[in-house]
């Protein structure tokens, strides 16, 4: 499918009506099945779906590692895409003991929990060796916008990417949705056996709990945000041991927990 679609419209500017054309994403229902039962059903961009499916699988703990997926077939339908994997014996037991019906619309990451404790479910506690600079925090975002080609061309699509100090973004996806964005970018991480602990996750949103729990899910010691995160983001970030980054903005930003991976120094050797 093609990730967006070119219509008709009418813009009100300067005072005047005027007829033209707008590229805007497309969004469809991406039914995530496991061992022939559906888990959830997300509205996303039809791109990078092998990377959505391994990637939503590790974020929300159905899978341990990528061997516990034995296959993936991505089938179109008439309502949209059944992304279905089949698991292994072990995560098929995971995958049914804490089953849920859950519905993800976009902007909405906790849709269908049918449990406060499911909600707040217990993280691990990262521990990195990794250190930054304020620049390398200017250039993370600096990158990842150059990896922004859906958002370029319909100014409508979040973005996850991945920062490597001295090396930049060395990889990103988006979607229309941030945390479908996340999750492309966990599965995409795996997928090519880079290791989520020697880098850093910046996305294009705010920062809500759910984005803190699939960064700790997939071993993201550092969190980098262009937006502010939430009050339960900040408490789960700084108990998981995530170095949380909010706000940033140029060379301007605002750091809310773990401030010991900062380095002082003004130094990032690639944009």
């Amino acid at each position: 499918m093609e990730t967006f679609a070119t219509k008709a419209r009418l813009a009100f500017r300067a005072g005047r009506w005027e007829s033209g054309q707008r590229a805007v994403p497309a969004e469809v229902p991406v039914a995530i099945v496991y061992n022939g039962t559906t888990q959830a059903v997300m509205m996303a961009t039809p791109a990078a779906l092998d990377d959505f499916g391994a990637g939503f699988s590790l974020t929300e703990g159905i899978i341990a590692d990528l061997s516990e997926i034995l296959e993936t077939e991505i089938v179109t339908v008439e309502q949209g895409i059944e992304l279905r994997m089949w698991l292994a014996p072990e995560a098929e037991a995971r995958f049914q003991a804490r089953r849920r019906a859950q519905v993800g619309p976009v902007g909405c990451g906790l849709c269908g929990i049918d449990s406060l404790k499911e909600a707040l479910r217990a993280l691990p506690a990262l521990t990195s060796a990794l250190r930054l600079t304020p620049a390398d925090a200017e250039a993370a975002m600096k990158g990842l916008m150059r990896h922004q080609a859906l958002n370029d061309t319909t100014r409508a699509a979040h973005a996850a990417g991945f920062y490597l100090p001295g090396q930049g973004v060395v990889l990103a996806r988006e979607d229309v949705g941030r945390h479908n964005a996340l999750d492309k970018l966990a599965g995409a991480l795996a997928r090519q056996g880079l290791s989520a602990g020697k880098g850093a996750v910046v996305i294009t949103s705010r920062v809500s709990v759910d984005m803190v729990q699939k960064a700790a899910m997939i071993g993201a010691p550092v969190l980098m945000a262009a937006s502010a995160p939430t009050a339960l983001a900040i408490a789960e970030a700084e108990a998981a041991g995530i170095t949380l980054v909010g706000i940033l903005r140029g060379a301007d930003f605002e750091l809310f927990t773990h401030p010991e991976r900062f380095d002082p120094k003004e130094a990032a050797d690639v944009a």
